[in-house]
């Protein structure tokens, strides 16, 4: 049957030539999808007509092939791009979607195009129709596809009662859009029912912003929206609103509060607009919050004032009224800006209204205003909690007494001060500095007995032990150990009281132990000033009982120095016994003055040796950075009193004792001191043995100053001596020529290296290669005079080879005989046999140095033969090896 029709159909059609294969495939397979979309290419280059003909056959024999449909669907939708939607084909293509839902309503891709197609035509209600199908049609899963489309659409065209019912619809499956709903709500001018949205969707705790924005931020542009449009929101109580988020987000209480206010200004009610900055600037507790509200404030103060000027200025029939309404915003706002720093204060003292020091500066901000200060004062000291103040509260309730003083009202200022001491302050100094401040108010009212009375009140004994520091007992009763009051008393004492008293009070703070040194010296100097000497010995020498060292030092200083003003030498054994108790215990910090003092005690008026015993002691008692101080001073009066030659035997001591750096200094001393006595044998000892701890690199100092003795009292083997100390030393301390020969052997290992095996020479020919190349260079180099200072006390001169005038005579010439200078010539003619290969100025050396100097490099230079005197030339070299 079908075989028939298919052959009735093909005669019907004309086919080409080259459509002939795919027929006969189709009439083979007319069920396969495959061979219908192999046809369906071929016939892509087609008429429309010859490819809509194929999906039309291809549908009748498939119409469930959702590729097939697909396919043709977009070639229609294709076929009619670029035509005007009132062309017939729209409609034909409709017709085809409508023929495909029959079988594809189930395919959200289907209904998706269907409805893009459709919105593309501007058909608004057939297109809605189409989208509420799909809707109906498809399951709730897969209604997410079709809603963005859904939404483009009504968005598209002007339509705002059809948008708002379908955002309604796709809110109640996706809630979580919401913002977009108020985007269009504000798009559309719809700000109530927007208002309405973003109130919602505020007070739900569990809505999470897609465009990342907190709650709080969503609750600034609900505030900004019905502060901005208070015409178009009706729906909303605004003040409710603000108000709640001014109790839910305490840190933006200026912007919140700013934006109630702006509700009321564009409302027209100003007045309303002005309680309301009012009302925050008393309530705001930050800084940057009163800056807002304030400056908001001011703002709208300013520019409600220009605004009434400009009117007036320019309404030719304005009356007295009118000026009167001018000045009465003008003054409404030089008020607010006279009051800004008051209000600022304000501010801080909500925020901590225990803050004692911005109490003090209210009162300053009411200056000239006697009234308030006295209200602020009042204020302060009944809210101000002693455990929770800020600073000293103490000061409130002197500065409130300093005030009725000031102003004649002295009475009220001594019921302030009661009131004062009764305060539970947490420190008993804050108590006591009230006391002491009473008791100088009543001097400057000369009221001196009632000052003293004061202080006996302060001072008064409890009827039980107290401790100072218990802080379970209150001030009040631990005020009797406070050493500024007693001092105080004190002070008064010896100002308006009797001798009797005042030693009372004294001796009172010495048992209650605690006194100070100052206080001991104090009650030291008032009994010296009555003549009672001893009673002023024995004060001080109850406080030296009280207190260690170093605290005690004063008070002995103060004592020691008024013993010895007053008795002199008189009592020299007991200043001794003084001097001994102090210096027993005494730290080496404070030994130097004391043992100083000490001695001229015993110069001016005991012995001697005493003196010198104690200068000893001294020496060893000081810190060691004063033990060289120390040392010549005892050299100094050693010298005075018994002579240079007694000294030797404190600078040997000095040397043992001193560390490194000052026994340096003291060994040239000492060496100075035996050259003046003419030992100079002892000097050149003294030399020998500090130069075991001078590195030649660091203390040239001393080497020179050894140096310039040699030439003054030596010769060439003092010399020679010398230098042979100083190589040694200069060896121990691994000097400088060590470690060039290690880096000159790292270098030629090194480069012998890169040479490669076999290459060059070992290390030891280079070195000597290179040495005697030095030496070479240093034969061809004409001699030049050495501008040296030393100058040897010759031997014998000899003539010969020397002209007669050069020579020079000297009385204290030094004999040295001719076996020496035959040695010498034997020496040198065994160094030129040996070294024949080199000239006979280079330096000759020892077997170990001359193994050193293989290795190293040095720049060679002819010494003068003045130098040597009567010695031959041959010797230049043992003269320059030294």
């Amino acid at each position: 049957m079908v075989t028939k029709t298919s052959q009735s159909l093909n005669l019907e059609l004309n086919f080409e030539e080259e459509d002939v294969p795919y027929e006969e495939e189709i009439l083979r397979n007319a069920y396969s999808v495959k061979h219908w979309l192999r046809y369906i290419d071929h016939k892509a280059k087609a008429p429309n007509n010859g490819v809509n003909l194929v999906y039309e056959r291809a549908l009748k024999e498939l119409p469930g092939s959702y590729k097939i449909w697909h396919n043709y669907l977009r070639t229609r939708r294709k076929q009619v791009r670029g035509k005007i939607p009132t062309d017939p084909m729209y409609e034909e293509v409709n017709s085809a979607f409508e023929r495909a839902l029959v079988f594809m309503h189930k395919m959200p891709r289907i209904w998706m195009d269907y409805g893009a197609f459709m919105t593309s035509q501007c058909k608004v209600t057939r297109t809605r129709h189409v989208f509420d199908r799909a809707l109906r049609a498809l399951p709730i899963t897969q209604h997410g596809r079709i809603w963005p489309l859904y939404l483009q659409f009504v968005r598209r065209f002007e339509m705002p009662e059809t948008a708002l019912r379908v955002y309604r619809r796709y809110l109640k499956l996706f809630p979580e859009d919401a913002e977009e709903y108020v985007d269009y709500l504000q798009e559309a001018e719809r700000l109530d029912e927007a208002a309405q949205q973003l109130a919602h969707i505020v007070d739900n705790e569990h809505f999470v912003s897609k465009h990342g924005k907190s709650n709080h931020q969503l609750w600034n542009e609900l505030c900004d929206l019905i502060s901005k449009n208070p015409h178009k929101v009706h729906s909303l109580n605004v003040d409710a609103i603000i108000r709640g988020g001014l109790r839910r987000y305490t840190d933006q209480l200026g912007h919140l509060w700013n934006s109630l206010a702006d509700y009321y200004v564009r409302s027209g009610l100003f007045d309303r607009a002005r309680d309301i900055y009012e009302e925050a600037i008393q309530t705001v507790t930050t800084v940057r919050d009163f800056t807002q509200v304030f400056d908001e404030y001011a703002q709208f103060e300013e520019l409600s004032l220009n605004k009434r000027m400009e009117q007036v200025a320019n309404d030719e029939a304005a009356t007295e009224e009118d000026d009167i309404d001018v000045e009465l915003r003008l003054s409404r706002f030089e008020y607010l800006m006279e009051r800004r720093l008051l209000l600022l204060n304000s501010v801080l003292l909500r925020q901590n209204p225990h803050n004692v020091h911005e109490w003090h500066k209210r009162v300053t901000l009411y200056e000239d205003k006697p009234a308030e200060i006295i209200s602020t004062y009042t204020e302060a000291v009944q809210t101000v909690q002693p455990k929770q103040a800020v600073g000293k509260l103490h000061t409130l309730w002197v500065e409130f007494a300093k005030f009725y003083e000031t102003n004649g009202q002295v009475e009220d200022a001594r019921v302030v001060f009661e009131r004062a001491t009764e305060v539970e302050y947490v420190k008993v100094e804050d108590l006591a500095a009230v006391w002491c401040e009473w008791a100088e108010m009543e001097l400057r009212q000369q009221q001196f007995e009632a000052a003293l009375k004061l202080m006996q009140r302060a001072t008064a004994m409890p009827k039980r032990k107290i401790a100072y520091h218990d802080d379970t007992e209150t001030v009040q009763a631990r005020l009797h150990r406070s050493l500024k009051v007693w001092s105080m008393y004190a002070d008064l004492e010896e100002s308006f009281g009797t001798f009797k008293t005042c030693k009372a009070v004294y001796e009172r703070i010495i048992d209650l132990k605690i006194c100070t040194p100052q206080i001991i010296i104090n009650y030291g100097m008032f009994l010296e000033e009555h003549n009672y000497f001893e009673e002023a010995y024995r004060a001080y020498e109850k406080g030296i009982s009280l207190f260690k060292w170093p605290n005690v030092y004063d008070i002995w200083n103060s004592y020691l120095t008024k013993f010895l003003e007053r008795y002199g030498g008189t009592k020299l054994e007991r200043a001794r016994d003084l001097f001994e108790q102090c210096l027993d215990q005494c730290p080496p910090e404070h030994a130097k003055y004391f043992y100083l003092l000490y001695a001229k005690l015993e110069e001016e008026h005991g012995l001697a040796r005493h003196a010198m015993s104690v200068y000893d002691r001294a020496t060893s008692a000081v810190k060691e950075e004063e033990m060289f101080d120390m040392y010549n001073i005892f050299v100094k009066k050693a010298a005075e009193i018994y002579g240079l030659p007694r000294t030797r035997e404190i600078y040997e001591k000095a040397i043992e004792s001193l560390p490194e750096q000052n026994m340096r200094h003291m060994c040239v001393k000492f060496a100075e001191l035996e050259t003046k006595l003419g030992e100079v044998d002892r000097a050149r000892a003294i030399y020998a043995h500090c130069s075991q701890v001078c590195d030649p690199r660091i203390t040239a100092d001393f080497w020179q100053t050894w140096k310039e003795f040699e030439v003054r009292h030596g010769n060439e083997d003092t010399m020679r001596e010398m230098l042979r100390i100083k190589r040694s030393v200069q060896a121990t301390y691994n000097t400088q020529v060590n470690m060039m020969a290690a880096q000159f052997l790292n270098t030629n290992n090194g480069a012998a290296a890169d040479a490669g095996a076999g290459a060059g020479p070992d290390a030891m020919r280079l070195l000597e290669e290179k040495a005697r190349q030095a030496a070479a260079e240093a034969k061809q180099k004409p001699t030049e005079k050495a501008a040296s200072n030393i100058m040897f006390v010759r031997g014998e001169t000899q003539g010969g080879a020397k002209d007669k005038k050069d020579t020079v005579v000297n009385p204290d010439e030094i004999d040295i005989g001719d076996s020496d200078e035959d040695e010498e010539e034997d020496d040198d003619e065994e160094n030129e046999a040996a070294n024949e290969n080199k000239a006979t100025e280079s330096a000759t050396k020892t077997d170990e140095e001359g193994l050193v100097m293989k290795k190293l490099r040095f720049e060679q230079k002819a010494i003068p033969a003045k130098v040597f005197g009567s010695l031959k030339p041959s010797n230049q070299a043992d003269s320059d090896e030294e």
